[in-house]
């Protein structure tokens, strides 16, 4: 199934990035879940990308953060390290740049308990905030939040998996999956089992009651889409060409498709209204916040240029820009500024590309003086975002920046044609204008800091989504079909060389001026 779409459309985080923040400190919130004790020390080993960017992308703070508990958009990330201390949690860090084989977001939390006890989670950031959980004490797993989950220690011996099963079958839970596995034989052992309903407290009560269980818990996945069980949502699609037939044959627009797929999710047209609300009123601040007073970033490579852009717009929107694009450029400047920064936005299909997609949208509802016209936009942003987000990827780390800007492109030229009345064909035709035109965009931020050229490339990204929107609304076909722009982002992203994604390993990253500026050396 797609992403719900305040998966697109989300998290509401602080910055600097989504999968290397809010990513990272969901796995830590996942595995302090798995936790049969208080934890009293951990040690996060950091692999590939996350070893080699996770300072200058907060990754460390944000692990610490969510061993304590913290929120995504707890402002209080920023001084993890501190109130970690305050809290008597030890930590420390181990870097593997070099993991093969390992998904270039992954991190070990060997976490240390006060009843002596040890466990190691292996977790992945896999982009837009979105995290699985891989290995629990190095045996494989797959937990990614789509069924309820249940996490059960237990002693190793002959009828605990038919104690646990019948406790299952006695509240008519039916098991989609279940995987035991143990350190030794007649030892500990662990039980996953993945289920089609909620999970009640009462049941989990009576599973730690159970004789020989130690410990059980129900894994909750922070920023996990809705569970659905058996049934599929209404208005559902997996791709473009189903959700162009889904808005000829019910005679909709996307927006209202994705938003009626978002009603049978949640189950109440007032609930997804009032979180679209929230994403709304988040990024009416973000856009403006350092416009009004800057903020120097984490690296210190931004601080005033999206108010340097917006001061000098009415002298050069004559002959450059335009007013709604010099408007829309500086409010995605000023996006990237406040995430930099570790202030509060919402990525958009990510952190590092959280700019295009209100900068643009945001503008062009304020010239046309039609505000009641953005949310349409963004539930049709969130629809194409989520089949990019499926059928490829929103992670810089690995697809590079196309798949982080491209993708926020896409959306935004997508949303703005359904502001300006485009057809669903329209709104897809722009979305594969604005993937061509990002195609082999590579992600090469100077020195690990989602700072430089990340905030010039969301300026860049609303120029390709007006360009294309306008392409698009003039009649002008994409060659390329949508689902086979999409197809072709996914390849191109396999294609590129790590260094190419989101290492800082390559491309502007490793020049002399770049590596001056980050007061580091060259490579």
């Amino acid at each position: 199934m797609l992403p719900s779409a305040f998966e697109v459309l989300g998290p509401v985080m602080v910055g600097p990035s989504s999968s290397h923040t809010a990513g990272a400190l969901r796995i830590a919130l996942a595995s302090r879940e798995l936790a049969p004790a208080p934890v009293t020390s951990v040690t996060f080993t950091l692999y590939n990308s996350f070893a080699r960017t996770y300072r200058g992308h907060g990754t460390d703070k944000a692990l610490v953060a969510g061993m304590l508990g913290l929120a995504t958009d707890d402002e209080r990330i920023r001084d993890s390290f501190a109130l970690a201390r305050e809290a008597g949690l030890a930590f420390d860090f181990s870097i593997n740049p070099d993991g093969v084989g390992q998904h270039p977001n992954t991190v070990d939390i060997a976490m240390a308990f006060s009843d002596g006890g040890r466990l190691t989670v292996r977790g992945e950031s896999v982009g837009g905030g979105r995290m699985r959980l891989s290995a629990i004490d190095g045996v494989p797993v797959d937990v990614a939040g789509e069924y309820p989950t249940l996490f059960v220690r237990h002693d190793d011996k002959p009828g605990m998996l038919a104690a646990l099963t019948g406790a299952l079958s006695a509240q008519h839970i039916n098991i989609a999956t279940i995987r035991t596995f143990r350190n030794a034989r007649g030892g500990d052992a662990y039980t996953v089992v993945e289920v089609d309903d909620a999970l009640p407290e009462p049941l989990l009560a009576y599973v730690r009651s159970t004789p020989g269980v130690s410990f059980a818990t129900a894994i909750a996945i922070p920023g996990a889409g809705p569970h659905l069980g058996t049934e599929a949502p209404a208005c559902d699609f997996r791709n473009g060409a189903e959700l162009l037939a889904l808005c000829q044959s019910e005679n909709r627009s996307i927006g209202s498709a994705m938003r009626a797929r978002e009603t049978s999710l949640e189950g109440s047209e007032q609930a997804v209204d009032d979180a679209m609300g929230r994403v709304l009123a988040a990024m009416d601040h973000e856009v403006r916040a350092t416009i009004e007073q800057p903020r120097r970033s984490l690296g210190g490579l931004l601080h005033g240029q999206a108010r340097a852009v917006s001061d000098k717009s009415a002298a050069l929107q004559g002959a450059l820009l335009g007013p709604a694009l010099s408007r829309a450029t500086a409010y995605a400047m000023a996006t990237l500024e406040l995430s930099s920064s570790m202030g509060v936005i919402v990525a958009a299909p990510t952190a590092g590309s959280s700019g295009v997609v209100p900068g643009a949208l945001i503008a062009c509802a304020e010239a046309m003086g039609a505000r009641s016209r953005l949310s349409g936009a963004l539930w049709c942003a969130a629809a194409v975002g989520a089949v990019i987000s499926g059928n490829a990827t929103v992670s810089g780390a690995e697809g590079g920046c196309q798949a982080e800007v491209g993708a926020a492109a896409a959306m935004a030229a997508a949303g703005l044609c359904q502001m300006l009345y485009g057809s669903p064909e329209t709104c897809l035709d722009a979305a594969a204008i604005a993937i061509a035109n990002m195609l082999g965009l590579v992600c090469d931020p100077a020195g690990g800091l989602v700072e430089f050229p990340c905030q010039d490339r969301n300026a860049a990204g609303v120029a390709a989504a007006f360009t294309a929107a306008q392409l698009a609304l003039s009649g002008v076909k994409s060659v390329a079909t949508f689902d086979d722009a999409v197809t072709a982002l996914a390849a191109v992203g396999h294609s590129m060389p790590a260094a190419l994604r989101e290492t800082a390993l390559g491309g502007l990253a490793v020049t002399p001026s770049v590596c001056l500026a980050c007061e580091q050396p060259c490579a």
